[in-house]
C-alpha cells in the first residue's frame, strides 16, 4: 500500500510543480519523497515527506524505543500499549531516523542547500494522540484523503504527471 501511496502523494506534489525523486535508498535507510519547487520570487521551496500508509493500522505509527526493545525484548513495531513516556521517546527517536540522520541531512544539502521541511503522510491511524506528538516534532503531517480530494478538484501548473493514471482510477473528479 506505501508504495501506491507514495505514487499517489508524488502525482500531488508533480500537479503542483514540484520536481520529486521517490525511494532513495541510503545503506539500509530510505526516502520516501524529496520534492523542490522554484517560486515565483526566486525562492526555492524544499521538502522531505516520509509516507506511512495503512488501510487497517494495528500498531503505531512511530516505533518503540530502543531502551524500551532491550528492557522488555518487544519489537519495534509493537502494537502493546505504550506509556506516554515510552510515546513521546519513540516519536523523537522515530524523526530522527526518518529525518534527522546526518546521511540523509547531507544528500538533501547536496540536491539544494536550505531549509527543508519535515513532512508525513499517513492514511488510517490507530493512535491519533501520536500525530499531535508528531507535530510536536516540526513534522507536518497530511492526511492521504485530503491528498487525493485535492488531486480529483485541483488543476496545478500541470495537469497529469507519471502517476495520473493511477489517481484516475482512484479518485472520482467532482
Amino acid at each position: 500500500m506505501s508504495i501506491l501511496a507514495e505514487e499517489i502523494v508524488e502525482e500531488w506534489l508533480n500537479r503542483n510543480g514540484y520536481f520529486t525523486i521517490r525511494g532513495i535508498k541510503l545503506g539500509v535507510h530510505e526516502i520516501d519523497l524529496l520534492a523542490i519547487r522554484m517560486e515565483k520570487d526566486g525562492s526555492v521551496t524544499r521538502r522531505h515527506l516520509e509516507v506511512q500508509a495503512s488501510v487497517n493500522p494495528t500498531s503505531y505509527v512511530t516505533g518503540l524505543p530502543k531502551r524500551v526493545r532491550k528492557q522488555t525484548g518487544r519489537s519495534s513495531a509493537s502494537s502493546k500499549h505504550r506509556e506516554d513516556a515510552e510515546l513521546i521517546e519513540g516519536v523523537k527517536e522515530s524523526c530522527e531516523k526518518k529525518y534527522k540522520l546526518p546521511k540523509k541531512s547531507k544528500l538533501r544539502l547536496s540536491l539544494s542547500s536550505g531549509d527543508w521541511t519535515f513532512e508525513l503522510v499517513v492514511h488510517r491511524i490507530k493512535y491519533p494522540h501520536e500525530l499531535k506528538l508528531i507535530r510536536a516534532e516540526g513534522v507536518i503531517v497530511h492526511r492521504l484523503s485530503k491528498i487525493a480530494k485535492e488531486l480529483a478538484r485541483t488543476t496545478g501548473p500541470i495537469a497529469k504527471a507519471a502517476g495520473g493514471d493511477l489517481v484516475d482510477l482512484l479518485v472520482v473528479k467532482t
